[in-house]
């Protein structure tokens, strides 16, 4: 898969988990482990994506010298694992949620453009 492929669709899962922050409820218990397995069945392949993503585009950041810094990537993928968690538990306030949300769609783009 290539890194525009991979890109867009950590895009989709993007706009997803936003729905999913603003449609949910914070669970009763951060201790529920039945949660607990639904989140982890629900993120880990968006983990997984997540890590070829950095890889892929730490490769082309190096190897192009495009306009994107290796440190963004790395923090683009460290907020989206927080998003990904925050999105389920809702324990975060909505205009943080939205400052990494809007965050990581700016480098998603921003790699976009400068790879197409």
């Amino acid at each position: 898969m290539d890194l525009t492929t991979i890109t867009q669709q950590l895009k989709e899962h993007l706009d997803r988990l936003k729905a999913v922050y603003d449609k949910n409820d914070p669970p009763e218990s951060n201790n529920d482990k039945d949660f607990f397995s639904y989140v982890k069945e629900k993120t880990t392949p968006i983990y997984e994506l997540l890590a070829v993503w950095e890889e892929e585009a730490l490769k082309i950041v190096k190897e192009e010298k495009i306009n994107v810094h290796p440190h963004q990537i790395t923090s683009t993928r460290e907020n989206m694992e927080l998003v990904l968690m925050h999105s389920y538990y809702i324990d975060v306030r909505r205009k943080r949620y939205m400052e990494l949300n809007r965050s990581i769609h700016y480098i998603f783009d921003q790699l976009l453009r400068e790879i197409s």
